[in-house]
């Protein structure tokens, strides 16, 4: 396995960031980390990078142990933070040629790795790296935790505040690096990057609440899911909460999503019972789940 974790458990004082995780990932492929701030992803990240010892359990990543192991670790993976950490007041060019050599190799040496995304950023490569935009600092960062060819690559968040076109980039470019033979684990908040992935874990509060596909958890959500709007979005919101039939309510972009804790729910039924709370506009209708509807039943 490209990365192995067991029983891997952290503390800060009182607060227990990580309880009990196992996981495995294998070689090649894209593993996602999924849940809200808070869950314990760059905790977890930080103790695979070698840059946190875990208080229990024990992990290891391209086969070398994280404790004993982690110079060699430290030479065979690339490890791009949430933060932007780059040199501001260096040029993209600079950059890039001083983590190269870090590593004791060239940008030459491994430029068709990198060449992909280099060409995008090229063209401002005498510009200071505190002067580029967002989507753009996230290239030099990917590039950056590249250039010296790793055999697995930590991307913490690598998306957060950037443009969805952006986005929609960065992930195309990830689908091409997993055909060089390089395993990706991946952290985000947003639910929609899941499906992108070949595996996904869902966490929250430190705790891993299913490992699995993106099509084998949405497949396992057990409760037929709903529709529901109205005229009235925060009104809709708190009479829902009071209806005796509600299993879970909750917005989901202009729609609430509804899930009921009757066998025998019909549509009709929730349609009566708003319109009696005089509702206007009423819609409801069946609908398919998603990684999020997923996450937050598993959450309740």
């Amino acid at each position: 396995m490209s990365i192995s974790v067991k029983n891997i458990g952290k503390s800060y004082d009182k607060v227990k960031a990580l309880n009990d995780i196992s996981f495995e990932v294998k070689p090649g492929e894209l593993f996602g980390l999924i849940g809200p701030d808070g869950a314990g992803k760059t905790t977890l990240f930080r103790i695979l990078t070698t840059l946190l010892i875990a208080d229990e359990g024990e992990a290891t990543v391209a086969g070398y142990d994280v404790v004993k192991d982690y110079k060699s670790i430290r030479n065979h993976v690339g490890y791009m933070p949430g933060r932007f950490s780059l040199y501001q007041d260096l040029t993209v060019e600079e950059n890039l040629n001083f983590f190269a050599t870090i590593f004791g190799t060239t940008i030459a040496e491994n430029y068709d790795l990198i060449k992909d995304i280099y060409v995008q950023i090229e063209p401002f490569k005498n510009r200071r790296a505190g002067k580029l935009s967002g989507g753009m600092k996230q290239k030099l960062a990917l590039s950056c935790a590249l250039i010296h060819k790793p055999k697995v690559l930590f991307l913490d968040e690598p998306t957060t505040g950037v443009d969805p076109v952006s986005r929609k980039e960065f992930w195309e470019m990830l689908k091409r690096l997993q055909q060089k033979d390089i395993t990706i684990l991946v952290s985000t908040p947003y639910m929609d990057e899941a499906a992108l992935c070949d595996r996904i874990a869902l966490m929250t509060d430190g705790q891993i609440l299913q490992l699995s596909t993106p099509e084998a958890i949405i497949a396992s959500f057990p409760k037929k899911i709903f529709k529901v709007r109205t005229a009235e979005t925060y009104r809709l919101i708190q009479d829902l909460k009071t209806y005796k039939k509600t299993h879970s309510a909750y917005p989901f972009g202009e729609y609430m999503h509804f899930t009921s804790n009757a066998s025998d729910f019909k549509v009709d039924d929730l349609t009566l019972f708003l319109k009696k709370k005089q509702h206007n506009n009423i819609e409801v209708f069946e609908t398919k789940p998603t990684i999020e509807d997923s996450f937050m039943e598993l959450s309740k």
